[in-house]
């Protein structure tokens, strides 16, 4: 099939890379425009247009596909249109170019989790399972048919950036199955059930701030779904933010009040009280301008 492939960041490079491992004739690759990253703030290709441009593939990077990228799209005259976290929603004349349609590899057991960033509101959520869903895209915001779906259980210790590299392998494999099935039309296809959708925001960097007068358990939640970005921070008493990459909620603490430290020193490591009768216990911290440290080998220096 004559494949157009839509993705930005590396939870899109395996499935790119299933569609050149099945011998698709991949015509074009479509990504989101090349932004300036780190101190010197230099431009930086993003992981999918590495891929295409090692392979040979063209690459095209509108501001906005519905508006400066459709006539790219439609000049291609794609059989089948593939998208894998290409953060730009596609409009119907879009979506009326390719002939078979447009499928969509979204990390989630759809209806549940529908929006941009599926993995990081399942863990913030409590959830112990996660999944892979191939759809078929419609103008709504993944309300597309269903076509395949695989489930993926998440660890209890598990952050975000650790199942989105579960998740984007076996995003991959299913997109293999699904353009099989698809290819000897025998590919299922069902509606979603909207009334059991669930739609969580974008992230943002304000969601890393930890209410410490919640219970440990949703705060513990809260660290593991926004690491490794944009990260957990509490503020210390001087105004200095403390990142928080790691805790263990711990439960039965009745001594002090929520935000306070009830440990803080080499021996004990960083203990900090919080809502209903619970703690957290630092296992993974950073000051600023410092690196990623126990808050054992911290204190051995410093005081909090």
């Amino acid at each position: 099939m004559r494949i157009v492939f839509m993705g930005t960041p590396d939870f899109a490079v395996p499935s790119l890379q299933a569609l050149y491992d099945m011998g698709q004739d991949v015509i074009g690759v479509f990504c989101q425009p090349d932004r300036p990253k780190g101190r010197g703030n230099k431009l930086e290709y993003c992981p999918v247009k590495q891929l295409a441009l090692a392979h040979g593939t063209p690459v095209f990077q509108p501001q906005r596909i519905r508006k400066d990228g459709a006539e790219d799209l439609a000049a291609l005259a794609p059989d089948l249109c593939v998208t894998a976290a290409f953060g730009q929603i596609l409009s119907q004349e879009n979506l009326d170019v390719p002939k078979i349609g447009t499928v969509n590899v979204h990390a989630s057991l759809l209806p549940k989790y529908r929006g941009s960033a599926p993995i990081n509101w399942a863990i913030i959520h409590g959830e112990t399972e996660t999944g892979i869903t191939t759809m078929m895209t419609d103008k709504g915001m993944d309300t597309g048919d269903i076509l395949l779906q695989r489930a993926v259980p998440i660890p209890p210790d598990a952050t975000a950036g650790e199942m989105t590299d579960v998740l984007k392998a076996v995003g991959a494999e299913l997109l293999k199955e699904t353009l099989l099935l698809i290819e000897q039309g025998k590919c299922p296809r069902a509606p979603q059930d909207h009334d059991q959708a669930t739609y969580d925001p974008m992230m943002t960097k304000e969601l890393g701030a930890l209410d410490l007068s919640k219970d440990a358990q949703e705060l513990s939640c809260l660290i593991r779904g926004v690491n490794p970005w944009p990260g957990a921070y509490m503020l210390l008493p001087d105004g200095q933010p403390l990142k928080i990459w790691a805790a263990k909620p711990l439960t039965c603490i009745t001594e002090g009040q929520p935000g306070g430290f009830i440990k803080a020193d080499s021996k004990d490591g960083l203990v900090i009280r919080t809502g209903n009768d619970t703690a957290l216990e630092v296992t993974l911290m950073q000051m600023p301008g410092g690196k990623r440290m126990a808050p054992k080998d911290y204190l051995r220096g410093h005081k909090i």
